[in-house]
């Protein structure tokens, strides 16, 4: 057996929101074991621990998940590269992420099938965080709404492109405005456990609030991007998701949005169905310059990542960053954001019921922090990847 002591676990309250408690061991193996009382563990208990780990007063959380992550330290999901995921994966833990989805783009479809097959590949590795499959963000996408996606390679959306990968894919993005007449395009990714998210998308309000509500789309691909703005005669995509209680994923950069957009939100969603998410590319950790994204030139500067044009082009955010600042905007307390980074994030794609939360039988994903949200260590499936 393995424990964590001394520190603030950031567990489910009695009504169901996260709230953090001192004075309780957290006791694992490849799952969670225990929460028990530090005084209840007598000393001979303690000798058999195989490893015990001080959490020195931080944070005791669950891991981060992040759904939406396209690339990092250099690396790309879309690289032709075996060890491009592998190395996501390490600086995933590296910033508290135990879990994530890394993200394809619209490119050439057979550039998409051969990430996709490396993410499958990729489902297997250990070392660092673990690899749930793959978000597909396009090419069954709006091309008035592409952003820094190559509106040349999209495609009308078609379940026998995806139906070969739904053993890996547990996220995808469309417009749904433009999915074709005739067809159950959201029904089938359905029936094969494939979450469908509106995204990308020039939805009109009446076309979203459908899709929402009775359509069977239940995802919301970064809120605010992507679509249109708010307009008070023609609320779109983001009216229909604020007042909707579909999963809304957000870029808490502060660059992506305002602030007081992530306090909207969070009025409207009550601080529920609100997902952290990075967004972040190749570009992320490793400062200012020249990058790239889906063969496009991208320039980094002061934290912000765009196309020659101006226009953003994902970000360079890290989650232990993004908790951070939704914390310091919200102003609502630590525990209540994590759970936007967690639990939300899991339950948002299907597998709420293995992480997410700190309890019993659930894996064994751990990430310790201080009140700064600096990341001490991180844990996953019981074994030490970072810190």
């Amino acid at each position: 057996m393995k424990a964590v002591l001394g520190g603030r676990l950031i567990v489910p309250g009695k009504n169901g929101e996260f709230c953090a408690v001192s004075g309780y061991a957290l006791l694992y193996q490849k799952k969670i074991a225990r929460i028990v009382p530090e005084a209840e563990i007598s000393g001979d208990e303690r000798a058999y621990f195989d490893v015990i780990v001080d959490a020195g007063g931080g944070y005791v959380a669950p891991g981060f998940v992040n759904v939406h992550i396209h690339g990092a330290m250099g690396y790309d999901a879309m690289d032709d590269d075996g060890d491009a995921v592998p190395a996501m994966a390490k600086h995933q833990a590296s910033t508290g992420v135990t879990s994530f989805l890394p993200t394809t783009m619209t490119c050439d479809y057979s550039a998409v099938r051969r990430a996709l097959e490396r993410i499958r590949a990729a489902i297997s590795y250990r070392g660092g965080a673990r690899v749930l499959g793959a978000h597909m963000e396009g090419p069954f996408i709006s091309p008035s709404a592409c952003g820094a996606q190559d509106a040349a390679h999209i495609l009308s959306a078609d379940f026998s492109l995806v139906g070969p990968f739904c053993d890996v894919v547990k996220l995808i993005t469309v417009a749904p405005e433009t999915l074709p007449e005739g067809t159950d395009f959201i029904g089938d990714c359905q029936s094969r456990g494939v979450i469908v998210s509106a995204g990308h998308s020039a939805a009109d309000y009446d076309t979203a609030r459908y899709c929402l509500s009775e359509g069977g789309i239940r995802h919301v691909t970064h809120l605010f991007n992507g679509m249109p703005a708010f307009h008070h005669r023609a609320p779109g995509l983001v009216g229909a998701a604020l007042e909707s209680d579909a999963d809304c994923e957000l870029i808490a950069d502060n660059i992506h949005s305002h602030p007081a957009a992530h306090r909207l939100l969070w009025q409207m969603k009550q601080g529920k169905h609100i997902v952290l998410i990075t967004d972040s590319i190749r570009a992320t950790g490793l400062g200012d310059g020249e990058s790239e994204l889906g063969g496009q030139k991208v320039f980094v500067k002061n934290g912000e990542a765009r196309l020659g044009s101006g226009a953003l082009a994902g970000s360079v955010l890290t989650m232990d960053r993004a908790v951070a600042n939704f914390a310091k905007n919200m102003a609502c307390g630590i525990p209540a954001v994590v759970a936007c980074a967690t639990r939300n994030a899991a339950e948002s794609i299907g597998m709420g019921n293995e992480i997410g939360t700190l309890e019993p039988g659930k894996r064994a994903d751990i990430v310790i922090f201080d009140e700064e949200i600096r990341i001490k260590k991180t844990i996953v499936d019981g074994d030490v990847v970072f810190g």
